[in-house]
């Protein structure tokens, strides 16, 4: 059973004791959220909103009015904003922070579904939100809910400012709206209408699925339910004020959503995702996101009943929900291996390998300040994009895939290989001089250590045997 404490979470460090219980030691990590365990600077969502304000009004607003006639100039100095706004470093430190939680806290099994909830509510890489926002709305909005229910994850992600900015529900102003009488509208042209972004991926991605059968009128009907809903535009703050709902934007009138009638107003929304998350469709696409992201490719509905059943019964509390997809795991740990997701295989190595990773909060505070800067080996946003699997920029709204297929490429495999290689820098010199530290390292995260020893001891050099190692078939799966 060794396996599973990299498919729950990310294997056990050569100095860690292997726990006597596996499946009680994962259910014993998932009641309670604690704090994080970076000791370092963490950021508030709103002190990196302001960066992000900075940084739009400084390029948008100044820089390219100042310097319209110098491009020269113009480049030199957005790098210089760039750098005072910190958008070459805040998302290292987010990586920092959440491969820490992964490696060195007391709770990887919590760190790894925090993982897969950031990715199951995926921020696309757009508008340099991945720069200032992705890692804060990650660290803010799914950590604080993994205790929580579905339904308050659902409403707290939904009016989010990140989900709210990424899908462009600002944007959004019902037809029949107090707004669409105004008479700005016809002098500037700009018509009263509905963005259907939010509504779409609400019910596609965030909870019932295609699979619930809606039609486009239904995303019609909650793209007017959501109106009103945005970001409290100001001069000062532009895009970056906080989420609230403007009266004036929402399409007057009942609407309905998959047969159901919802009143007009605010509390709307919070009616229909209570409707959203109860379906049974929701119950089914969460237990087989959570299969595919833990077991296997293709769940089956025995691998997905008691987790539907979990969740029903406890109203869609986090906590029992995970704990029913870890005993699924468990369950069924001897018949399927799941391939890794490069940013899972890249934390797997490093916490089995015991490697200097993240950099230190010590050395980030360094870094931020311009005292000691990191060479591209230890950059976190920059192993990310080496690897070609950066958490914070995924190219769609549907996140990152979560099937072996979309990872399984000479490119993708060669890149592996590469780091797999490179680890041996970030590894501990006084490891590598220890005959146990391989073996060690080995014993306590493989079924056949024999094999695996044989293997990784055809070559005599550490940095070979961690190349061996860390691509070996039953490494790369979990």
């Amino acid at each position: 059973m060794k396996n599973f404490f990299r498919k729950v979470a990310f294997g056990i460090n050569p100095y860690e004791e292997v726990p006597s219980d596996p499946l009680n030691w994962a259910l014993n990590q998932v009641d309670n959220v604690p704090e994080f365990s970076w000791k370092g600077k963490i950021p508030t969502e709103k002190e990196l909103r302001g960066h992000y304000r900075d940084w739009v009004y400084g390029d948008r607003k100044v820089l390219r009015k100042k310097y319209k006639n110098d491009k020269k100039l113009y480049k030199v100095n957005k790098d210089l904003l760039r750098h005072d706004t910190g958008q070459k470093f805040w998302t290292s430190l987010e990586i920092a922070i959440r491969h820490n939680e992964g490696i060195n806290s007391k709770n990887p099994v919590l760190a790894k579904l925090w993982m897969f909830w950031g990715n199951f509510f995926a921020i696309s890489e757009k508008d340099f939100l991945a720069d200032y926002s992705t890692g804060a709305y990650q660290r803010e909005i799914i950590w604080p809910n993994l205790n929580q229910s579905f339904e308050k994850m659902v409403n707290d992600v939904t009016l989010s400012w990140a989900m709210i900015h990424h899908l462009d529900n600002s944007e959004s102003a019902g037809p029949k709206s107090v707004t669409a009488a105004e008479e700005w509208r016809r002098r500037k042209k700009e018509p009263a209408t509905i963005n259907e972004n939010h509504a779409r991926e609400l019910m596609e991605l965030h909870t019932v699925s295609p699979k619930a059968g809606y039609t486009q009128e239904d995303v019609i009907q909650l793209a007017y339910i959501m109106t009103g809903w945005q970001q409290r535009w100001s001069k000062k703050k532009l895009e970056t004020g906080n989420v609230w709902f403007n009266s004036e934007y929402h399409q007057i009138g009942k609407k309905n959503v998959l047969g159901k009638e919802y009143k007009k107003g605010k509390k709307a929304l919070a009616a229909v995702i209570k409707d959203l998350v109860n379906h049974p469709n929701c119950r089914d696409f969460v237990a087989e996101r959570l299969c595919r992201f833990l077991i296997t490719d293709e769940p089956t509905q025995e691998m997905k009943q008691p987790i539907i059943d979990a969740f029903k019964k406890s109203d869609g509390h986090l906590p029992e929900i995970h704990k029913a997809a870890i005993k699924v795991a468990f369950e069924f740990n001897d018949k399927y291996k799941k391939f890794q997701t490069p940013e899972n295989w890249f934390i797997q190595v490093a916490k089995v390998a015991d490697l200097y990773w993240p950099p230190s909060p010590d050395l980030m505070d360094k870094y931020e300040l311009g005292q000691k800067p990191l060479d591209s080996q230890r950059k976190p946003e920059y192993l990310m994009y080496d690897i070609g699997h950066h958490p914070y920029r995924a190219k769609q709204p549907n996140g990152w895939s979560d099937h072996s297929d979309d990872w399984i490429s000479p490119e993708l495999l060669i890149r592996r290989l590469v780091f797999g290689k490179a680890s041996f820098n970030h590894s501990k010199i006084e490891n590598t001089k220890v005959d146990e530290y391989y073996t060690n390292m080995i014993e306590k995260n493989f079924d056949d250590p024999d094999k695996m020893m044989k293997y990784i001891n055809q070559k005599n050099r550490a940095i070979e045997k961690h190349t061996l190692l860390f691509n070996h078939p039953d490494f790369l799966k979990a």
